[in-house]
Formats: structure tokens, C-alpha cells, sequence
């Protein structure tokens, strides 16, 4: 990957300044799984969070989206 895992929040917020691409994608995702994983959230606690009702993604786009989040974070060291 050319863009480094973010290790907090202003990282990851700061992504938004690139072109929206699969690895601007992918690193958002492994750094939201890092700082997941710092603030000694489990893959369920993630998961419910990605899960939650929100005004950005349906239902199944959430689904979608919480079963990558649990594939990337059995592929994370």
C-alpha cells in the first residue's frame, strides 16, 4: 500500500483529502481496526458499531461492510 495505517482518528480524517480509491478504502479500514483494537474494542464490539443505523449506508451495504471489517480483522497483525 502506498498510504501508511493511520493510528488515530485525525489519520484516518485526513485520508479524505485523497481521491476515493479501493486502497484509500482498504487503509481507512485497517486503521479503524488498529484503533479498534488500542481502545481494547472486540471484532463483535466493531462490528455492532459498523452495524448501528445510520444516514450514510443501508442496511445491506452495513452488512456488506461489517462482514469485510471481520475478514480484514483476521488478516491484521
Amino acid at each position: 500500500m502506498d498510504y501508511p495505517i493511520p493510528a488515530n482518528v485525525e489519520e484516518i480524517l485526513a485520508l479524505r483529502n485523497n481521491s476515493v480509491n479501493e486502497e484509500v478504502v482498504a487503509t481507512a479500514i485497517a486503521g479503524v481496526i488498529n484503533i479498534a483494537r488500542q481502545q481494547g474494542q472486540s471484532l463483535e464490539d466493531l462490528t455492532a458499531s459498523v452495524l448501528k443505523d445510520d444516514c450514510l449506508l443501508d442496511l445491506d451495504r452495513r452488512k456488506w461492510l461489517s462482514e469485510l471489517v471481520a475478514q480484514a480483522w483476521i488478516m491484521l497483525p
